[in-house]
């Protein structure tokens, strides 16, 4: 429809113009327009017109990057029309007025002039005008880098970003192995309930609608710049999605075209991850693992997300480590060796204190080889090299060897062609004695385990029970001598109070001795000091001295001291 209106276009322009027309072919639709109109707004054809007056135009105009929508919009104000102009059509108009020289130097108030002022003013302050401009780039890429058109909108993205982060989305959340497979689909395919609350009145332009070869540079400019990290990684993962997960994928028919668009997308954002654990879900790092698997991608790619995965390996579950194998062999069900790599890297990367990650990671491995036993393909190297990685990871703690055992069983009970050695040799990774009642219940009457591994599983059940009843007697004797300590004590205890009660009973009888000769000494006082004037004379004070033993007797008391004689000076 669209060049049938230029077809219009162009014929009412040829009706109006005189015999000095000027036709230009643009992707098949020919243009007539009127040489001297042209030549008035473009320095190009006017030099050119102006060396060689009879010169061909058309065919030098051939290179002309326009498309007819905009050619007639050129055609338009070369004839004097006003112009409509749009966030679609200002870079296109830009980088041909700028092909063509319509300059302030050639002409005063020309097109290039008008179309740079509109492009400043109303699509650089804007996120969503510049993204949308950016878009219109894709088919005149050189010329509006040239003119510098480009990398204004990506500096006014990124300065945006820079202000307002969650203009490129919400950031991931970070969903734990145990939460439902629902719930985590409806995370990644999405938008979450906490970004619907903020939008407003207007949707933000979606960064991840521009090309690989736009987005890849915005994305490290923006990493470069230091937007927060959460936030791009939720453009990535989002972008990974639009063009990689989306529609087709996994199709046989696919184009060579879209698989090698699809590759070089999922390599591009491999580059553009951080490596910082747990910024990117473990399950979706999976899954671009799995699709960089099968899309043969550069070795640098795929160690890239076995190495972010390896650092935490530990939120994976089990569905995630059911990788398919590729190629046309596919000898196993499962590409077990890219497993041994995963853990390869956990444990190599694993530098916490706190050992839960690696009892995690054990049960994780414990339940995938219960998972995979029963593939008839898997190697007995394989399957004890993945066994003994749990085993090596579980060193140190109390964990039960019962997730090994069941493994075992399922792997011996499908391969039932193994010789008596093979199955000794898959039951060198079992510890018995880390077997619970009921694994060693089970495994004495499993016809599966080789002879030697029942009998031990009996001899260890024989060795705990007689540790347990060790333990029983030894817990009873305890108990009776701890009995018989608080018996005694508690005899102690009876004999100290008795004892005590006595000495209280000695010393009420002594304050009351006390009491008793108190009340005869003051009684003593007052009949003394009643018959004193009866009596012979004797002072209180002898009486006092008496009393606490300072003399011995009366006698002594009424001793008569001789008065000196008084000496008067002559």
């Amino acid at each position: 429809m669209a060049s049938r209106q230029c077809i219009e276009s162009s014929s009412w322009l040829s009706k109006s113009t005189s015999s000095s027309d000027l036709q230009v072919p643009v992707h098949g639709v020919p243009f007539t327009l009127d040489r001297d109109l042209l030549a008035s707004k473009s320095a190009k054809v006017a030099a050119l017109l102006k060396e060689n007056p009879h010169e061909d135009l058309s065919y030098i105009l051939r290179d002309i990057p326009a498309d007819t929508e905009t050619f007639e919009l050129i055609a338009r104000f070369c004839h004097g029309f006003e112009l409509d102009m749009s966030t679609e059509n200002v870079v296109p108009l830009s980088c041909v007025a700028y092909y063509l020289g319509m300059n302030e130097n050639h002409s005063n108030n020309n097109l290039l002039e008008k179309a740079i002022a509109f492009f400043e003013h109303r699509i650089i302050p804007s996120w969503n005008e510049s993204v949308k401009a950016l878009r219109t780039t894709e088919n005149i890429l050189q010329q509006a880098v040239h003119l510098g058109l480009v990398d204004a909108c990506v500096e006014s993205i990124i300065t945006k970003a820079l202000a307002n982060p969650r203009l490129l989305g919400e950031p991931i959340k970070n969903l734990t192995s145990e939460d439902d497979s629902e719930e985590n689909e409806n995370r990644y395919n999405g938008p979450n309930t906490r970004r619907q609350l903020f939008v407003l009145d207007w949707k933000s332009e979606d960064l991840t609608t521009l090309s690989l070869r736009l987005y890849e540079p915005i994305i490290c400019a923006m990493i470069q710049r230091q937007v927060p990290l959460e936030y791009v990684v939720a453009s990535l993962c989002q972008y990974a999605k639009k063009w990689v997960f989306s529609g087709t994928t996994g199709e046989e028919n696919l184009s060579i075209y879209k698989r090698n668009s699809q590759r070089e997308v999922i390599e591009a954002v491999e580059r553009l991850l951080p490596c910082d654990r747990e910024i990117v879900p473990c399950t979706l790092l999976f899954e671009m693992l799995k699709f960089a698997i099968s899309s043969e991608v550069s070795s640098d790619c795929r160690n890239g997300f076995e190495m972010r995965i390896g650092k935490q390996l530990d939120q994976a579950t089990v569905r995630d480590l059911l990788i398919p194998s590729q190629g046309y062999a596919k000898e196993v069900q499962y590409d077990m060796e890219c497993v041994r790599r995963l853990l390869k890297n956990f444990y190599c990367n694993y530098t916490r204190r706190d050992i839960s990650g690696l009892v995690k990671v054990a049960e994780l491995v414990e339940d995938f080889l219960a998972e995979v036993a029963a593939d008839i393909d898997l190697k007995t190297s394989t399957f004890i090299s993945l066994a003994e990685m749990s085993v090596s990871a579980s060193v140190g703690t109390q964990r039960s060897s019962d997730g090994i055992y069941r493994a075992i069983h399922i792997y011996l009970d499908k391969h039932k062609y193994l010789t008596e050695s093979e199955r000794d040799e898959v039951c060198r990774v079992l510890d018995c004695h880390k077997m619970s009642q009921e694994a060693r219940e089970h495994a004495a009457q499993n016809e599966r385990l080789p002879l030697r591994v029942v009998v031990q599983v009996l001899f260890v059940g024989q060795l705990q029970l007689q540790d347990t009843i060790s333990k029983e007697v030894q817990s009873s004797d305890d108990r009776l001598r701890k009995e018989e300590e608080e018996e005694e004590k508690e005899e102690e205890a009876g004999c100290g109070e008795e004892e005590v009660r006595t000495e209280i009973e000695k010393m009420g009888n002594q304050v009351m001795e006390l009491e008793r000769e108190c009340y005869e000494m003051r009684k003593e006082i007052q009949s003394g000091c009643c018959s004193r004037v009866k009596k012979e004379k004797v002072s209180m004070w002898k009486e006092m001295k008496r009393k606490i033993g300072c003399i011995s007797s009366m006698h002594d008391c009424n001793c008569h001291v001789k008065k000196k004689k008084k000496v008067h000076p002559r």
